[in-house]
Protein backbone atom coordinates (compact mmCIF):
# COMPACT_ATOMS: atom_id res chain seq x y z
CA UNK A 1 0.00 0.00 0.00
CA UNK A 2 2.58 2.30 1.08
CA UNK A 3 4.60 1.25 -2.13
CA UNK A 4 1.53 2.61 -4.06
CA UNK A 5 1.21 5.51 -2.44
CA UNK A 6 4.79 6.32 -3.05
CA UNK A 7 4.53 5.39 -6.72
CA UNK A 8 1.85 8.00 -7.34
CA UNK A 9 3.41 10.64 -5.13
CA UNK A 10 5.55 13.57 -7.09
CA UNK A 11 9.00 11.78 -6.55
CA UNK A 12 7.66 8.66 -7.44
CA UNK A 13 6.23 10.30 -11.03
CA UNK A 14 9.33 12.48 -11.49
CA UNK A 15 11.34 8.70 -11.43
CA UNK A 16 8.99 6.95 -13.64
CA UNK A 17 9.22 9.70 -16.31
CA UNK A 18 13.18 10.23 -15.84
CA UNK A 19 13.14 6.22 -16.25
CA UNK A 20 11.37 6.53 -19.83
CA UNK A 21 14.50 8.69 -21.27
CA UNK A 22 14.95 12.51 -21.21
CA UNK A 23 12.26 13.16 -23.97
CA UNK A 24 9.29 12.07 -21.75
CA UNK A 25 11.07 13.48 -18.43
CA UNK A 26 11.27 16.71 -20.06
CA UNK A 27 7.01 16.40 -21.18
CA UNK A 28 6.92 15.81 -17.57
CA UNK A 29 9.36 19.21 -16.38
CA UNK A 30 6.99 21.19 -19.46
CA UNK A 31 3.66 20.02 -16.84
CA UNK A 32 4.76 20.92 -13.92
CA UNK A 33 6.28 24.04 -15.23
CA UNK A 34 3.24 24.81 -16.61
CA UNK A 35 1.21 24.63 -13.25
CA UNK A 36 3.86 26.76 -11.71
CA UNK A 37 3.05 28.81 -14.28
CA UNK A 38 -0.31 28.99 -13.63
CA UNK A 39 0.55 29.74 -9.96
CA UNK A 40 1.98 32.50 -11.08
CA UNK A 41 -0.44 33.79 -13.05
CA UNK A 42 -3.26 33.87 -10.35
CA UNK A 43 -0.59 35.42 -8.58
CA UNK A 44 0.56 38.23 -11.26
CA UNK A 45 -3.42 39.09 -11.54
CA UNK A 46 -4.51 39.22 -8.00
CA UNK A 47 -1.81 42.03 -7.29
CA UNK A 48 -2.56 43.17 -10.25
CA UNK A 49 -6.06 44.17 -9.08
CA UNK A 50 -5.03 44.65 -5.59
CA UNK A 51 -1.52 47.07 -5.95
CA UNK A 52 -3.63 49.65 -7.84
CA UNK A 53 -5.26 50.29 -4.63
CA UNK A 54 -2.25 51.12 -2.69
CA UNK A 55 -0.42 53.22 -6.02
CA UNK A 56 -3.55 54.76 -8.05
CA UNK A 57 -2.66 57.81 -5.97
CA UNK A 58 1.16 58.18 -6.70
CA UNK A 59 1.50 60.96 -8.73
CA UNK A 60 5.05 61.15 -9.25
CA UNK A 61 5.75 60.88 -13.11
CA UNK A 62 8.66 58.44 -15.09
CA UNK A 63 12.25 59.83 -15.55
CA UNK A 64 12.78 61.20 -18.83
CA UNK A 65 14.54 58.88 -21.18
CA UNK A 66 13.77 55.71 -22.07
CA UNK A 67 10.61 54.91 -20.03
CA UNK A 68 8.92 57.71 -21.44
CA UNK A 69 9.82 56.53 -24.72
CA UNK A 70 8.08 53.28 -24.18
CA UNK A 71 5.38 54.83 -22.00
CA UNK A 72 3.85 57.33 -24.60
CA UNK A 73 0.44 58.32 -22.74
CA UNK A 74 -0.73 59.15 -26.10
CA UNK A 75 -0.50 55.88 -27.64
CA UNK A 76 -1.71 54.11 -23.94
CA UNK A 77 -4.83 55.64 -23.32
CA UNK A 78 -7.71 57.96 -25.26
CA UNK A 79 -6.71 61.67 -23.88
CA UNK A 80 -10.03 61.93 -22.87
CA UNK A 81 -10.42 58.69 -20.70
CA UNK A 82 -10.62 58.52 -17.22
CA UNK A 83 -7.10 56.62 -16.93
CA UNK A 84 -5.34 59.68 -19.20
CA UNK A 85 -6.69 61.66 -16.17
CA UNK A 86 -5.71 59.56 -13.32
CA UNK A 87 -2.43 58.33 -14.32
CA UNK A 88 -1.07 61.64 -16.60
CA UNK A 89 0.07 64.74 -15.07
CA UNK A 90 1.94 67.18 -17.21
CA UNK A 91 2.11 64.90 -20.54
CA UNK A 92 3.47 62.13 -18.49
CA UNK A 93 2.83 58.71 -17.32
CA UNK A 94 2.81 58.39 -13.26
CA UNK A 95 4.56 55.86 -11.29
CA UNK A 96 0.77 54.72 -9.64
CA UNK A 97 0.24 53.52 -13.46
CA UNK A 98 3.23 51.59 -13.58
CA UNK A 99 4.48 50.00 -10.51
CA UNK A 100 1.37 47.82 -10.26
CA UNK A 101 2.05 45.48 -13.45
CA UNK A 102 5.70 46.07 -12.96
CA UNK A 103 5.53 44.94 -9.21
CA UNK A 104 2.76 41.75 -9.97
CA UNK A 105 4.68 41.04 -12.30
CA UNK A 106 8.43 40.65 -10.53
CA UNK A 107 6.88 39.28 -7.10
CA UNK A 108 4.99 36.36 -9.29
CA UNK A 109 7.85 35.52 -11.17
CA UNK A 110 10.02 35.15 -8.06
CA UNK A 111 8.01 32.95 -6.13
CA UNK A 112 7.90 31.03 -9.55
CA UNK A 113 11.55 30.60 -9.33
CA UNK A 114 12.07 29.28 -6.17
CA UNK A 115 9.10 26.68 -6.94
CA UNK A 116 10.66 25.62 -9.90
CA UNK A 117 13.56 25.24 -8.21
CA UNK A 118 12.72 23.10 -5.76
CA UNK A 119 9.71 20.97 -7.81
CA UNK A 120 10.29 20.78 -11.72
CA UNK A 121 14.45 20.88 -11.66
CA UNK A 122 14.57 20.13 -8.50
CA UNK A 123 18.07 22.29 -9.11
CA UNK A 124 20.74 23.04 -6.56
CA UNK A 125 21.83 26.06 -9.00
CA UNK A 126 24.27 28.69 -6.82
CA UNK A 127 22.66 31.49 -5.85
CA UNK A 128 24.60 33.93 -8.59
CA UNK A 129 21.85 32.21 -11.07
CA UNK A 130 18.81 34.13 -9.02
CA UNK A 131 20.88 37.72 -9.47
CA UNK A 132 20.91 36.09 -13.62
CA UNK A 133 17.53 35.40 -13.63
CA UNK A 134 16.42 38.56 -11.57
CA UNK A 135 18.43 40.89 -14.33
CA UNK A 136 16.30 39.05 -17.21
CA UNK A 137 13.12 39.30 -15.57
CA UNK A 138 13.96 42.96 -15.27
CA UNK A 139 14.37 43.11 -19.26
CA UNK A 140 11.22 40.67 -19.70
CA UNK A 141 9.15 42.50 -16.93
CA UNK A 142 10.13 45.76 -18.52
CA UNK A 143 8.91 44.42 -22.15
CA UNK A 144 5.72 42.79 -20.63
CA UNK A 145 4.88 46.13 -18.23
CA UNK A 146 4.78 47.66 -21.86
CA UNK A 147 2.89 45.36 -23.50
CA UNK A 148 0.28 45.01 -20.58
CA UNK A 149 0.33 48.54 -20.82
CA UNK A 150 -0.45 48.96 -24.49
CA UNK A 151 -2.98 45.62 -24.38
CA UNK A 152 -4.75 47.29 -21.48
CA UNK A 153 -5.10 51.29 -23.00
CA UNK A 154 -6.00 49.46 -26.00
CA UNK A 155 -8.98 47.36 -24.57
CA UNK A 156 -9.84 50.30 -22.13
CA UNK A 157 -10.61 52.34 -25.58
CA UNK A 158 -12.99 49.67 -26.69
CA UNK A 159 -16.89 50.04 -26.79
CA UNK A 160 -17.33 47.06 -24.84
CA UNK A 161 -18.11 46.70 -21.23
CA UNK A 162 -17.02 43.47 -20.74
CA UNK A 163 -13.64 43.79 -23.07
CA UNK A 164 -12.55 47.03 -20.62
CA UNK A 165 -13.63 45.61 -17.14
CA UNK A 166 -11.19 42.67 -17.78
CA UNK A 167 -8.45 44.73 -19.60
CA UNK A 168 -5.82 44.01 -16.87
CA UNK A 169 -6.72 40.19 -16.61
CA UNK A 170 -6.20 40.00 -20.59
CA UNK A 171 -3.02 41.86 -20.64
CA UNK A 172 -1.77 39.93 -17.33
CA UNK A 173 -2.37 36.56 -19.11
CA UNK A 174 -0.65 37.63 -22.35
CA UNK A 175 2.18 38.66 -20.22
CA UNK A 176 2.53 35.46 -18.39
CA UNK A 177 2.21 33.88 -21.60
CA UNK A 178 5.17 35.48 -22.98
CA UNK A 179 7.54 35.14 -20.49
CA UNK A 180 6.12 31.39 -20.02
CA UNK A 181 7.77 30.31 -23.34
CA UNK A 182 10.82 31.93 -22.81
CA UNK A 183 11.51 30.70 -19.00
CA UNK A 184 10.98 27.53 -19.81
CA UNK A 185 14.07 27.08 -21.39
CA UNK A 186 16.01 29.00 -19.89
CA UNK A 187 15.44 27.40 -16.32
CA UNK A 188 15.80 23.99 -17.83
CA UNK A 189 19.06 24.10 -19.81
CA UNK A 190 20.47 27.34 -17.88
CA UNK A 191 19.68 28.56 -14.41
CA UNK A 192 18.45 25.69 -13.00
CA UNK A 193 20.06 22.70 -14.66
CA UNK A 194 19.08 19.75 -12.51
CA UNK A 195 21.71 18.73 -9.67
CA UNK A 196 23.54 15.15 -10.69
CA UNK A 197 23.67 12.87 -7.84
CA UNK A 198 27.17 11.71 -6.02
CA UNK A 199 28.29 8.13 -7.73
CA UNK A 200 27.09 6.91 -4.12
CA UNK A 201 23.44 7.98 -4.83
CA UNK A 202 23.41 6.94 -8.57
CA UNK A 203 24.11 3.73 -7.02
CA UNK A 204 22.05 3.76 -4.36
CA UNK A 205 19.09 4.89 -7.41
CA UNK A 206 20.08 1.78 -9.50
CA UNK A 207 19.67 -0.82 -6.92
CA UNK A 208 16.78 0.70 -5.37
CA UNK A 209 15.36 0.54 -8.97
CA UNK A 210 16.08 -3.54 -9.79
CA UNK A 211 14.76 -3.86 -6.38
Amino acid sequence: MADEKKKFSLGGIDGAAEEKGSLVKTIWQLVKFLVVSGLVTIIQIGLAYLLPIIFDHVTATLPAGFLQTIFNPNQIFDPGSKEFTKYVVDGVVTWGYVLPFLLSNLIANIYGFYQNKKTTFKSDAPTYMFVIYIVLMLALILFSTWMQGAIYGALSKVDNSFLSGAARLIASMAAGFVQMVILFPMEKFVLLKEKKPAEGEEAAEAEATAE
